[in-house]
């Protein structure tokens, strides 16, 4: 291969979104004498913080040899450089610093070079004293000349590592963890099974925020800010879990800042589904009644929350890395807890008036609590689609009403109301259930619940079930709550997962309420014109907020139905909905060589529907807008807001093109059935 290539091969690893976030202005020097894949040049001495100003980081010829592996050779010395910057122990920064390499590594798809062995030995488990001296032959040439590494270091090293191993790890590979295997990343693929990535995907067209978003470089940046704090403190012989703690609470912190409320009215749960359990073991230590759960729309939340509703295990695994049994009663949960589901559609799929939801959620109130029982009422705010019942007034009478003998929970896990509405709402006696991931463009697995006064200051009082140890730790919960019921541990998976959702956050409430509200009105106006044109498109009522002047009263999930292209005038039904999902998530380019085959598009995943003509639900596929619409992307940098939000509405546009183009294709799409990627084939 020729040196020109080769070159631009390398330049194309270091435009990669991840590692150009992860340098943060370092820049490397290619050296094609130098035979080693990189070196370090500058003062370094044991103890003393580095000046990476004064240090050159050069990359030599085995970046150019072995291309495959220049990634993992880049992210290994941008690593090394970042933990020596605050002068941590060379020895154990340059281990740590390998240790990350080779997960990063592990990270990447498609035709990945078989890592060398002076890293590979990093790949599994801590290497025990005599591998650590063995590796310091190899490593010790990247860096200045340093003092001997000795036995009795290593030694040492041995046990700091065997402490610190768990986190040693690069961002995207942490906030893979702490959920269940919904996070977990197919390696073919890139992807979770939200058909989202840990690591930016600028190239791919997202509206897909009322499921799950890819990380924005912002996102990403911000979730890696926060690992390499926790590195430095962990390398700076800081005891690791007040560090890890420090992390979380931080994390919570940061998080009530932006609604105005107190680190200890913070909540920290894994997900929407996660909150929903544990609103209920809340609400049910307070009680000596059994609770009956009213949730609305039960087909429109989370598939797992009518379970966690009554106080069973929704998945065949928890947050805290435990094997469960999917529908069990979780201890200390009664099993007389009643769930009782209220449509928030009728039969043929169109919305119920909202006053039709007041008058039976009323009726189902006032039942169960003569009938003996404790009411956790929870309103809808948004469903998947963008409804939102019951109203509010009926909220407020029913608790002036009933007192204690009632509990609301409102569900903003769609994270589409201004947070001073939720502040409101909260310093009332209400308690809400928020995301990171929806609106906020975070990623998957971010949940919160914001605690009203008078539960914060009964919460030492309150005796937790038992079973909450599978799904939180203690620092995820305010000062005084039950530790018998909760882990030890730390999810740093979720509190990087927390840190790359308030990066989008700090970006969006840096502007003005009716800033955010006039751009997302012009998107939204010119979204329902482009689906309202096309004929094979039929779009769903939208939800009409309630309207007080603030952002939040524009409608952001725009919901249609796709017509079938075998049966003209009936829609898809939700299996084939859901794999044009799928595909307009795929390069199409090796099937369909018209149009923007290649384009990787994300939508919301298909909601089931019903439908008088389909057999079973249709599916509705969502364009939605998201914060970073409103606030931009640094792939925006340098476009006036006219300009982008212009390119904003033309991706739209594009993705609608797609969807057009798979149903041309459908038949030949439907044989090759072609999946998700991180980046397309090309």
């Amino acid at each position: 291969m020729l040196a020109d290539t080769l070159t631009r091969s390398l330049t194309d690893v270091l435009e990669r979104p991840d590692l150009r976030v992860i340098a943060d202005g370092l820049v490397p020097i290619l050296d094609v004498s130098l035979p080693l894949p990189f070196r370090i040049e500058g003062a370094l001495e044991p103890g003393q913080p580095f000046c990476l100003q004064a240090a050159t980081l050069k990359l030599g010829s085995p970046c150019l040899e072995a291309p495959r592996l220049a990634p993992t050779f880049l992210r290994h010395a941008i690593e090394l450089m970042r933990l020596l910057e605050p002068g941590a122990n060379p020895y154990l920064a340059s281990f740590a610093a390998a240790r990350v390499a080779a997960l990063f590594h592990a990270l990447d798809t498609g035709d990945v070079a078989p890592l060398p062995a002076w890293l590979a030995v990093f790949s599994d488990a801590v290497p025990d004293a005599s591998a650590l001296m063995q590796s310091w032959e190899t490593l010790s040439a990247f860096l200045p000349e340093l003092p001997s590494f000795t036995q009795h270091e290593a030694e040492r090293l041995e046990g700091v590592l065997t402490r610190l191993w768990p986190v040693l790890a690069p961002a995207e590979s942490l906030m893979s963890s702490g959920g269940d295997s919904r996070l977990a990343v197919d390696p073919h693929t890139g992807l979770n099974r939200y058909s989202s990535s840990h690591r930016p995907r600028p190239w791919a067209i997202t509206f897909g925020s009322s499921t799950a978003s890819s990380l924005s470089e912002r996102g990403f940046g911000g979730a890696e800010a926060a690992r390499r704090g926790m590195m430095s403190a962990l390398l700076a012989k800081q005891d690791p879990d007040l560090v890890q703690e420090g992390v979380v609470r931080r994390a919570r912190e940061a998080i009530g800042a932006h609604f105005g409320l107190p680190e200890d009215a913070v909540l920290l749960s894994a997900s929407g589904t996660d909150c929903e359990l544990a609103v209920l073991a809340l609400v049910a230590a307070g009680t000596d009644r059994p609770v009956t759960s009213i949730l609305l729309a039960p087909d429109e939340t989370g598939s797992g929350v009518p379970l966690a509703a009554c106080g069973r295990h929704f998945a065949t695994d928890s947050a805290c890395a435990t094997l469960v049994g999917k529908g069990e009663v979780i201890e200390g949960f009664s099993p007389e807890t009643r769930l009782i589901g209220v449509d928030i559609r009728a039969a043929d799929g169109t919305a119920r008036p909202v006053a039709e939801i007041n008058t039976q959620c009323a009726e189902l109130v006032r039942r169960e609590v003569a009938d003996g029982r404790h009411v956790l009422l929870h309103r809808l705010d948004q469903s998947k689609t963008g409804l939102a019942a019951p109203d509010m007034d009926l909220v407020w009478e029913l608790c002036t009403e009933l007192g204690d003998q009632l509990s609301v929970v409102v569900d903003v896990c769609q994270a589409r109301l201004s947070p001073s509405r939720v502040a409101e709402w909260v310093e009332r006696g209400i308690i809400v259930m928020i995301t990171g991931s929806k609106f906020f463009t975070g990623p998957p697995f971010c949940g919160a619940i914001l605690l009203p006064p008078a539960i914060r200051n009964r919460l030492s009082c309150l005796s937790l079930p038992k079973g909450l140890r599978a799904y939180g730790n203690r620092d995820e919960w305010p000062e005084g709550a039950d530790a018998s019921a909760l882990n030890n541990g730390h999810n740093i998976g979720l509190a990087l997962r927390w840190y790359a959702a308030l990066a989008e956050m700090d970006a969006l409430f840096a502007l003005p309420d009716p800033v955010i509200r006039g751009r997302l009105t012009r998107f939204m106006t010119e979204a329902v014109a482009m689906v309202k044109a096309r004929p094979a498109l039929t779009m769903l009522p939208m939800g009409t907020p309630f309207d007080d002047g603030r952002w939040d009263a524009v409608p952001t999930i725009l919901s249609f139905l796709v017509e079938d292209p075998h049966a003209p005038g009936r829609p898809l039904a939700l299996e084939d909905a859901r794999r044009l999902h799928r595909w307009l998530n795929a390069d199409l380019s090796p099937w369909v060589t018209e149009g923007e085959g290649s384009l990787l598009c994300v939508l919301g995943q298909p909601v089931p529907v019903p439908h008088p003509r389909v057999d079973g639900p249709a599916g509705a596929l969502r364009l939605c807008a998201g914060a970073r619409l409103v606030s931009g992307e640094p792939s925006h940098e340098g476009l006036d807001e006219e300009r982008r939000l212009q390119r904003e509405c033309m991706d739209a546009r594009r993705v609608l093109g797609k969807l057009e183009l798979i149903l041309k294709h459908w038949d030949v799409l439907l044989d090759a059935n072609p999946v998700p990627r991180y980046a397309p084939l090309s």
